[in-house]
């Protein structure tokens, strides 16, 4: 099966041509898309000269619409049979990117989702972060009656059918409640595998804040009653 690999990207000139490095050494991608969300530190101009290369095509936002937006945007590009998310800020690892593919790969899965919390390396910070995660994980599996670990990780991989019929509406850091919540009202198989972390803090450009936890506290709800 084929694999595209989608990067949003938002003012990551420091790391874009890292993860892109990065991504291809695992040499399992059919297709690179980045899709820069209006960056305005220098990564926009830098992905133009990289267009084409390698397998990585870029697709532009004239102006910053989210996180969320950008995903919705490369998965309408993607021709792959699996889609995988990756985060363009290096916290995710994509030494990682084998194991998230294999349950699909051995036709036991549907969605795959890399856990921060099953055990493998992290770095260690930012407790009310943590808590957060844990409580939005927590608020997920009561509403959806389901034992995920983490509802907010970055990495999400699963097969472009599952997509079919599904409308996603978010734009910003809403992208992650409201995909599970739609994937687990589909009951499709779910696996999670265990990832390694490497947070970076506010002070390295990390990007999201308290009100989002807020949002994603009001898309689960949502979600839970309506399409």
């Amino acid at each position: 099966m084929k694999l595209s690999i989608i990067i949003p990207v938002f003012n990551e000139i420091e790391n874009i041509q890292e993860i892109l490095k990065r991504v291809k050494a695992q040499q399992v991608a059919e297709e690179i898309i980045v899709v820069d969300d209006g960056s305005r530190d220098g990564t926009r101009d830098l992905l133009k000269t990289l267009d084409g290369k390698d397998g990585v095509r870029v697709i532009l936002h004239e102006r910053n619409q989210g996180k969320g937006a950008a995903v919705r945007t490369g998965m309408r590009a993607a021709l792959g049979d699996i889609l995988l998310i990756q985060d363009a800020d290096l916290e995710y690892d994509p030494r990682d990117i084998p194991s998230l593919l294999q349950p699909i790969q051995e036709g036991v899965a549907d969605v795959v989702y890399g856990s921060r919390f099953l055990g493998k390396a992290h770095r260690v910070t930012m407790f009310w972060h943590l808590v957060a995660n844990k409580l939005l994980t927590l608020m997920t599996n009561i509403l959806y009656n389901t034992i995920l670990t983490d509802m907010e990780t970055g990495y999400k991989v699963f097969r472009r059918e599952i997509l079919n019929g599904m409308t996603l509406r978010a734009n910003s850091f809403d992208f992650e409640p409201e995909f599970t919540a739609k994937i687990l009202k589909r009951h499709l198989r779910i696996f999670e595998a265990p990832i390694t972390f490497n947070p970076r803090d506010y002070t390295q450009g990390k990007k999201i804040k308290l009100k989002d936890a807020f949002q994603a506290v009001w898309t689960l709800l949502k979600y839970r009653f309506v399409e």
